[in-house]
């Protein structure tokens, strides 16, 4: 087991370090221009920038050389960098890329967490008992559930949900993550990021539970067309003990595969829910930073969901050996 851990991370290091220069050549071929943008907005400003002014700038942020040089050599001093645990610091925020990402990733993560602990809650049951009562009322609705989940955009369906529940009903706020009129403390703080918080996690639930409802449904109707239910069967079990001890557990087994890209959605954001609510999440952010051309915050933010994905994949094989003990990982 350890062996193989290690010749893992081995192989992750070698992934990691070829995703950093795809994203890099990718982010610096990018039409946004941040410079370019500063200077416009100068020059809207009424001011005059000399083109020794510009070419300042850019030598300044570590962008005047973008020949395919340039950008190799680009790319080594933010390696450097990294190894030095520096991801730089933010063109569009001026603090240092790992401080932006703490202050807004807690956000998405709670979001991500507690619709993810609705999800697993909600879907798996209704999975299993779809496929135990197939072609039933039960299993007819959760079908209905799927198609809602995997058919409606986000943000077609977060702005319903908004429209309904908050500007209609008035039940919820319609956005942000705070009440900008009034200062609660302590406890009613807390109550006023849950009443903030309802409408879009409700969002992202409702939105993924379809996938994991269907993968759940098919893998236990796969697994009770199997022999060995069949045999607890006719050994005279109750049907509870054959669903919960047997066919589960072997349903698992394809649920652990995509666990794999959990790790990296719990802290990656819902970019465009937290759009919709206006919700300062991480999600959001790298969104600005992106359209704004934040070189170093989109580095480090990539290079942080690239880490998770290759933790994320090596948990997920862990796992297997512990769901299945015909695995043996070596």
């Amino acid at each position: 087991m350890l062996k193989y851990i290690v010749k893992r991370l081995g192989l992750a290091l070698v992934i990691l370090l070829g995703v950093s220069m795809i994203i890099y050549f990718l982010i610096r071929l990018m039409p946004v221009d941040f410079i370019q943008d500063k200077i416009n907005a100068i020059n809207q400003g009424g001011a005059t920038v000399t083109e020794e002014t510009v070419q300042a700038m850019y030598a300044m942020y570590g962008l005047g050389d973008n020949s395919f040089g340039g950008i190799l050599k680009g790319y080594f001093t933010w390696l450097g960098a990294l190894a030095r645990f520096d991801l730089g610091t933010s063109f569009v925020y001026g603090l240092p890329v790992a401080e932006v990402i703490v202050e807004h990733m807690g956000i998405s993560f709670a979001i991500a967490l507690i619709a993810t602990i609705f999800e697993f809650l909600i879907a798996i049951p209704l999975g299993i008992t779809a496929a135990t009562h197939q072609y039933s009322l039960r299993d007819y609705f959760v079908t209905v559930l799927v198609m809602i989940g995997i058919s409606l955009p986000s943000f077609f369906f977060g702005n319903m949900l908004k429209d309904l529940l908050a500007l209609k009903l008035g039940w919820f706020p319609a956005s942000g993550l705070v009440n900008a009129t009034v200062s609660y403390t302590g406890v009613e703080l807390l109550l006023d990021y849950v009443r903030h918080m309802v409408i879009p996690i409700l969002t992202i639930v409702i939105l993924s539970i379809g996938a994991r409802m269907r993968m759940t449904r098919t893998n236990m109707l796969e697994v009770l067309s199997s022999d060995y239910i069949r045999t607890a069967r006719a050994k005279g079990l109750k049907e509870s003990v054959v669903i919960n001890k047997h066919a589960f557990r072997n349903t698992l087994i394809p649920l652990v595969t995509s666990m794999a890209g959990l790790l990296p959605t719990l802290f990656s954001g819902a970019i465009i829910t937290e759009q919709v609510f206006d919700l300062p999440g991480i999600g959001n952010i790298a969104l600005d930073a992106m359209n704004r051309g934040d070189i170093p915050f989109i580095m480090g933010y990539n290079m942080f969901l690239a880490l998770l994905s290759v933790l994320g994949v090596l948990l997920s094989d862990l796992m297997y050996a512990v769901v299945d003990p015909r695995v043996k990982l070596e």
